[in-house]
């Protein structure tokens, strides 16, 4: 037997029909019994039916209709990404750390937490709460945790910092290779704010990279070729940048004892006297000597100018970047000379110039009519005025050394340097790179110096996609704990780039998480009873994200296709 519905005057009737054979064997259908109309709510088909229910020992109020309640769903797709790297980099070990101290919180969950925040959407530490409200992170009870707790997780990484370098070190060094490692170190400034004064306070004023002054702390970056950050560190925010090579290569060195060879590469701020000389005398454990490639500060290049005289005899008709090297001291000096980037800056230069003289030329001629007796618009210009005037605008310019400004005469006057702009323009377009390299051509040094302007890129992300700026902490210790959490978000960051690299992938991480956080996972009540999950549809863009990535999808057991 079975249920028919059949049409009738609007209406629609269930019939109870069975299937019978007549005399001659062929099939047919009669109808035993109408049991009533079908959209006759609380009629004979619903009373039958709840019988049938109670019959089968299940509650009659499933006859009803559904009452379903979609709870709020939550972004998956970026954060089971994240946990998935989290865990394959090795940041699971730190867990053991904590664990020995009987920590009640699970450091290891908040610190996750707050590194997964830089990385998905960036936030105060009460922002991390909210955050986490609108997230589904797989295997971490995110309600206990409190503001309280993320800040005594910090203070924690700080009390074990030296376990947690080490934990960090050794998930780090299978990825250097140790017969050849050429990292790269540079430092930058990372505003902070608050006016309080503290003991051994990080927060100073000091000259922003930005060009201002500004409070700030100084964070130091060593990364390896391949733009993978290994080591960082928090200086002070008015400390001069080259004191700082020698500690923290020392330290690498510490860490990562099993490289056997290693070749620092530097920015201009780092090159000193002192540098070079202690450079020297670095030995690796293996016994190898420290090579160094680094970059001579434009404001010592006045030391070359009898060098630089000679080659840029040999550049004067160059249409394409020429390397040449020489010999400074005990070590090779590498120069490189792109006439395109010279033009460039010769240009500008004596547009500046030209325009500062005929702001000189327009305050020289209203001084003058005012001693004839003129009468002008404006206010009266002295002639200490318009000196104070234009030695400003010079040096603003970085020109003082070409316009030069008599202060002591009484009367506005100044001069032009023409052999200073002569050695200005012979130094535009100059490269001028000091190593101890032996094996490598003046072409291959200029190209590794050239590959630093990676980990600026990595400081560009530390400063937009992770927001570590600015900072809000106060105090040393959590200053520090907020800069290893960034420096661990910078870690998984670049993994996924590289990731995505290798898979000729045109998305950036930041994009694909973008993609990713549309995967949700959604709760459905169905009657009140216990909520159903699932996970939203996964398309073939997302799809694709994870295979870049190398990472396995959000399991589809009980999926929901609710998108």
């Amino acid at each position: 037997m079975f249920i028919k519905v059949t049409r009738s005057g609007g209406h629609s009737y269930a019939q109870l029909v069975e299937s019978y054979r007549n005399d001659e064997g062929k099939p047919r259908q009669r109808t035993v019994a109408t049991i009533g109309r079908v959209d006759d709510t609380g009629g004979a088909v619903d009373a039958m039916l709840k019988g049938l229910l109670r019959a089968k020992g299940m509650p009659a109020s499933m006859a009803d209709a559904p009452q379903v309640a979609f709870e709020s769903a939550l972004a998956l797709g970026d954060v089971w990404a994240l946990d998935q790297l989290w865990k394959e980099i090795g940041f699971e070990r730190l867990a053991a750390v904590f664990r020995k101290a009987r920590y009640t919180t699970p450091i290891e969950h908040a610190v996750r937490v707050m590194v997964f925040n830089r990385l998905c959407d960036p936030d105060s530490k009460l922002g991390v709460l909210r955050w986490l409200e609108t997230v589904s992170l797989p295997e971490v009870d995110t309600s206990s945790l409190t503001h309280q707790h993320l800040l005594r997780s910090m203070d924690a990484l700080m009390d074990h910092q030296s376990a947690v370098d080490e934990v960090v070190a050794q998930l780090l060094r299978p990825l250097i290779d140790q017969d050849l490692s050429l990292v790269f170190y540079d430092l930058t400034t990372i505003r902070a704010a608050g006016l309080s004064v503290l003991e051994d306070d990080v927060r100073h004023y000091g000259m922003a990279k930005e060009g201002i002054i500004a409070r700030q702390f100084m964070l130091g970056v060593v990364q390896t070729a391949e733009g993978l950050p290994i080591y960082h560190e928090v200086f002070d925010g008015n400390q001069g940048e080259s004191p700082t090579l020698m500690p923290t290569l020392q330290k690498v060195l510490t860490r990562f004892a099993h490289i056997k060879r290693l070749i620092v590469v530097a920015d201009r701020g780092l090159l000193s006297l002192d540098n070079m000389d202690e450079l020297g005398k670095v030995k690796l454990p293996s016994g190898q000597a420290l090579e160094f490639i680094l970059a001579v500060p434009g404001r010592r290049y006045g030391e070359f100018v009898q060098t630089l005289q000679d080659f840029q005899r040999k550049v004067a008709d160059a249409k394409e970047e020429v390397i040449d090297e020489t010999t400074w001291k005990t070590s090779r000096l590498v120069i490189a000379h792109n006439p395109a980037q010279a033009l460039e800056q010769t240009t500008l230069r004596r547009q500046r110039i030209a325009q500062l003289q005929a702001k000189a030329q327009q305050w020289a001629g209203k001084l003058d009519g005012q001693d004839a007796g003129e009468t002008a618009r404006g206010r009266k210009l002295s002639d200490s005025g318009a000196k104070a005037r234009l030695y400003h605008e010079v040096c603003e310019a970085h020109l003082a050394r070409i316009i030069k400004v008599d202060l002591k005469t009484e009367l506005f006057s100044y001069t032009m340097d023409e052999a200073a702009q002569s050695q200005a323009e012979m130094m535009d377009g100059k490269l001028l790179l000091v190593t101890n390299v032996t094996d490598l051509k003046p072409a291959e040094v200029v190209a590794r110096y050239k590959a630093l302007a990676d980990i600026e890129r990595g400081f560009r992300v530390l400063k937009s996609e992770i927001e570590i700026a600015p900072v809000y902490h106060r105090l040393p210790e959590r200053i520090k704990a907020h800069a290893m959490l960034c420096f661990m978000a910078l870690i998984v960051y670049r993994v996924m780039r590289q990731r995505l690299k290798l898979a000729k992938s045109d998305l950036s991480p930041e994009r694909a998480l973008a993609q990713l956080r549309r995967i949700q996972r959604h709760s459905v009540r169905i009657n009140g009873a216990p909520p159903i999950s699932g996970v939203s549809t996964i398309n073939t863009e997302q799809t694709a994200v994870y295979a870049a990535l190398s990472l396995k999808k959000p399991t589809q057991d009980a999926q929901l296709s609710l998108l």
